[in-house]
């Protein structure tokens, strides 16, 4: 925290699958009021992980198809539902037919061929940049596309789902994908790269690609459930992380680059809501979560079921991550140049 100025950080440790440390440290506003273990803070792309894994357990009870394409879940044309605020520009795409052959698996590989999200685009328009499925490309509106299937096609509510499956029976009752009045008293606001403080933002509307609060404890609870493989049977525990999809691009942001050569291309596949690589310590998978505020990290192994999750408030400990992760774990093979192109991870 020193080195790179952040202002608050929480750290949890896991081994054989049970939580074995838990720390908080420094501020969770500008009042000095201290970072907790229950301190609600800002998920951001964790939300993808966590929502891979209900995935994997409605594939693994026959409800989902991982690579059915989700236009068989819809009553009717994807473009026909138009421009949703809530969900997507789905209406974007009546004259491109490739939607129809978009799958759940490619949603959360990242290769719907969508940008991040549309309002990127030079002109706000969704568009498919490339053949769904054969290539990785980072899309929070990808990630949208699979909500709205779950629950405009099948029925379901996933803040409900997460809450009934995850949430509740763990005990995580800080932690939801819809703001809650109870978090107000013990809160993370954020600092950006500047230094510069800015509140929590209280999002209302539920959103599978990076909406969830959380704490250092509630998201331990979760790392463990799912290192351990909870809720999948043993023959279904090879659906998580589930990679596929070879990753070819020099780093993961901006989207939509180009292949780079062999030599430079990170060794790692994308799966469901994570990213699975295999290392000294054998086979993991990792997710990171960021805004102009926040940075944090969830990395696992499946050898004697490790992990660490980090949750900083202040984007300037991402810095500190690498160095972090290998101070607990040892070396990892996490693809950190892939992830931090500007970060020294020695």
């Amino acid at each position: 925290m020193a080195q790179t100025g952040a202002r608050g950080l929480a750290v949890a440790v896991i081994e054989d699958g049970a939580i074995v440390s838990i720390r908080t440290f420094g501020v969770r506003n500008t009042a000095g009021d201290p970072l907790t273990a229950d301190t609600v803070m800002y998920g951001a792309s964790l939300t993808k992980a966590v929502f891979g894994y209900l995935a994997a357990q409605l594939a693994a009870e026959g409800k989902l198809d991982l690579d059915r394409p989700i236009a068989n879940l819809l009553a009717d044309p994807l473009p026909a539902y138009g421009n949703l605020a809530a969900y997507g520009n789905w209406g974007d795409l009546a004259t491109d037919e490739r939607w129809r052959s978009i799958t759940p698996r490619m949603v959360l590989t990242h290769s719907t061929g969508f940008a991040n999200f549309a309002f990127l685009e030079p002109d706000k328009r969704l568009r498919i940049h490339f053949d769904p499925g054969t290539r990785y490309a980072y899309s929070g509106e990808g990630i949208m596309l699979l909500q709205f299937a779950l629950e405009r096609g099948m029925g379901l509510d996933v803040e409900e789902e997460l809450q009934r499956r995850f949430f509740r029976p763990l005990g995580m009752r800080r932690t939801s994908l819809r703001w809650q009045t109870a978090f107000a008293g013990n809160l993370a606001d954020g600092w950006d790269a500047d230094g510069r403080a800015e509140a929590h933002d209280e999002r209302s509307r539920v959103r599978a690609a990076g909406s969830m609060d959380t704490t250092i404890a509630d998201m331990a609870r979760m790392a463990a459930f799912m290192v351990r493989a909870e809720g999948l049977s043993s023959d279904r525990r090879s659906l998580f992380p589930g990679g596929t999809l070879p990753i070819t691009t020099r780093q993961q942001f901006p989207t939509l680059l180009p292949d780079a050569p062999e030599a430079e291309r990170p060794k790692a596949l994308a799966g469901l809501g994570v990213i699975a690589f295999s290392g000294p310590q054998g086979p993991g998978w990792y997710k990171g979560g960021h805004n102009d505020t926040t940075a944090n990290t969830l990395v696992c192994l499946e050898e004697r079921r490790r992990c660490v999750v980090i949750l900083a408030n202040d984007v300037r400990a991402e810095r500190a991550f690498p160095r972090l992760v290998r101070l607990v774990l040892g070396e990892t093979g996490v693809p950190y140049r892939w992830e931090y192109p500007d970060i020294e991870d020695e």
